[in-house]
């Protein structure tokens, strides 16, 4: 005797068939909004394509240079793909003026690197369509077990025919924006070289069995040179002088840094509401992102300074990862810096302080690095709101918020 089903599931036929008809009707209605957006999207398609073949019909050549130091390869594709024309050149502006003004307009990808801003510019300037690829992102060169510059402009050039967004182009900055990043970068070698200088006398002096008292990188220099043990005083000395003059060079840096900021970038003001934020991270902050309107969503911002972990997701699998790092290093270690700021001693109660502590009192290993660099990311989205917005920073906008509908939920 066949059984009823339902009545085993302890439920009535008529129940069952009306969640039977309910569910059919609602897969009916999302299969007919999914070919709706399928339709829509298939639309949206054709007009790229259209878009993208007009802009085509002007391109004379796809071309795909592989800058070096000292020589760069290019390869010359038709629209079929099939290889015109290989060979190499000098990486001067000369020689590239000389190669490139000739040609007709054409569309050329080049790999990010220390050339390829002045390089993107000067093609550019000749009337050239320039895309600069990511090759962080670029599978085909990133894996490829057969790498040369031969074939990565290949790739490049076949890429940039086909499938532009494969080669994931990124936006250099300004001229103005360079030039003064250079400022804040020459700055940033002369620290690193003083602290190293400043850490081998520590360790020198710990190898005899001396020991430097505690202090600051700043007054370093002023240590008092009875304190380095007799045998190699005099061999120290120099480095000691050496460190008082990188610390002069730093102190003029610092003058002009804030000049800079104050003059020709007074929206730094903005981000130097948030206390921990001083004129140094603000400008590295602005002259990085150069344009608030580069983001739709401040939140972007996270990711774009490597302040997010990594992912690698398969299936139930979603493991814990370091944070991407990826992005300008200098400016991850501002804010980071900023960051440490917030939650020290002189940090001043706000919402980014309070969160972060909440999560450095959770324990567990390495809890007090995690919360640093969870608001390093915080501190990120809200200068990029703060900056696009304008508006006067409120440390404690949540904490209030939050206090104000305290009483609401109560009266419910």
């Amino acid at each position: 005797m066949k059984k009823n089903i339902s009545a085993v599931a302890g439920k009535k036929p008529e129940t069952v068939r009306v969640n039977t008809e309910e569910g059919a009707k609602r897969l009916r209605g999302n299969v007919r909004t999914f070919l709706h957006r399928l339709e829509a999207g298939a639309a949206a398609a054709r007009e790229r394509r259209k878009a993208v073949a007009a802009k085509s019909k002007s391109v004379a050549y796809y071309i795909g240079i592989d800058l070096g130091d000292k020589r760069s390869q290019h390869c010359f594709v038709d629209a079929s793909g099939e290889i015109m024309v290989e060979g190499s050149l000098a990486t001067t502006a000369v020689e590239f003026r000389a190669h490139f003004s000739r040609i007709k307009r054409s569309r050329i990808g080049l790999e990010v690197g220390t050339h390829s801003p002045w390089v993107s510019a000067l093609l550019e300037e000749l009337g050239h369509e320039v895309y600069v690829a990511n090759p962080r992102k670029m599978e085909t060169i990133r894996k490829n077990r057969r790498k040369n510059d031969k074939v990565d402009a290949q790739m490049l050039a076949r890429s940039v025919r086909s499938n532009l967004k494969a080669l994931h182009p990124i936006r250099h900055r300004g001229v103005e924006a360079r030039k003064d990043l250079i400022l804040l970068r020459a700055r940033d070698a002369v620290v690193s070289t003083r602290t190293k200088l400043i850490n081998t006398m520590r360790g020198m002096v710990k190898s005899v069995g001396g020991r430097l008292p505690v202090c600051s990188s700043r007054s370093f220099h002023k240590t008092d040179i009875e304190k380095i043990p007799g045998e190699i005083r005099e061999t120290l000395q120099p480095l000691l002088e050496e460190i008082e003059a990188l610390t002069k060079v730093i102190d003029e840096y610092d003058k002009r840094v804030s000049a800079l900021a104050r003059k020709r970038y007074p929206e730094t003001e903005l981000l130097e509401q948030v206390k921990g934020v001083g004129d140094l991270t603000a400008l590295a902050y602005v002259l990085t992102l150069e344009k608030p309107e580069r983001f739709e969503k401040s939140r972007d911002v996270g990711p774009y300074t490597g302040l997010v972990p990594k992912q690698y997701d398969s299936g139930d699998s979603s493991p814990q990862l370091r944070i991407t790092k990826t992005g300008d290093r200098m400016l991850r270690r501002l804010l980071v810096g900023s960051a440490q700021y917030i939650l020290g001693p002189f940090g001043e109660d706000s919402d980014l302080r309070r969160h972060g502590l909440k999560l450095a009192a959770r324990g567990g290993k390495n809890a007090k690095k995690r919360a640093v660099v969870a608001i390093a990311r915080k501190l990120a989205v809200l200068l990029h709101s703060l900056w696009r917005s304008g508006e006067v920073y409120e440390p404690l906008r949540q904490a209030a918020l939050k206090q104000e509908a305290l009483p609401e939920a109560v009266n419910r």
